[in-house]
């Protein structure tokens, strides 16, 4: 996935963060009724935070792969990725966060996004955060994990994208050749990742809560 830089001004930095992401909630805020709506989140040259009590998907899939684009400054960056993907996915009390350091005359920001949180007390599916055709393009990732019928060191290129089943997302830096692997579902609790984009079919988030803090203190983890 590509991210791309608009201006050059500190001002605009800002913004190239906040437009995306004021955007997909506007649509989510619409969307929401009718429980289905396609997202992208991609952070210009930026990392962001992911944390969750548990994420559990279906027809799980890992390979390498390259994210590049333009940085904050407009200069072109690659960052190596391990890109997961799901055929659908639930997420339990998800929050995700992004810094825009030195904005003039505020200083550091944070933007954070909360969904799914009634579902850490009602344990409920319609509660969860819900994505279907999920890809997670992670630089790092520390969880409680349990894979059922694991299949691990297949080519990435042999990963199955046939009947809904995610494979080698299009238009990828990913070696065909590369190491993969793949399982009917994975469970992860106590997750806290990072990660550089996140693209799903549909995307659903109950309770979400979208708010903007000066300084780190209002960062995910």
């Amino acid at each position: 996935m590509k991210s791309q830089v608009r201006g050059g001004t500190r001002w605009k930095r800002f913004a190239v963060v906040m437009v995306p992401s004021v955007a997909a909630t506007a649509a989510i805020g619409v969307g929401l009724a009718q429980g289905a709506l396609a997202a992208s989140f991609s952070i210009s040259g930026q990392e962001f935070k992911v944390k969750a009590n548990s994420l559990v998907g279906t027809d799980f899939v890992q390979y390498g792969s390259v994210d590049a684009g333009k940085d904050l400054e407009g200069k072109d960056f690659a960052a190596p990725v391990a890109v997961s993907g799901f055929s659908e996915a639930w997420i339990t009390n998800m929050c995700q966060s992004v810094v825009t350091p030195k904005v003039p005359f505020i200083g550091d920001v944070t933007l954070r996004l909360e969904a799914g949180t009634e579902a850490a007390k009602t344990g409920k599916d319609e509660d969860k955060v819900y994505a279907k055709g999920i890809y997670l393009d992670v630089s790092e990732l520390k969880a409680d994990a349990e894979f059922s019928n694991i299949d691990i060191g297949v080519a990435a290129g042999a990963l199955p994208k046939s009947q809904g089943k995610p494979g080698i997302q299009p238009n990828t830096k990913a070696n065909p050749y590369g190491f993969g692997q793949r399982a009917e579902q994975a469970t992860l609790s106590n997750v806290q990742q990072k990660a550089w984009a996140t693209t799903a079919g549909t995307f659903k988030l109950p309770d979400l809560h979208l708010s903007l803090h000066r300084g780190t203190d209002a960062e995910c983890y």
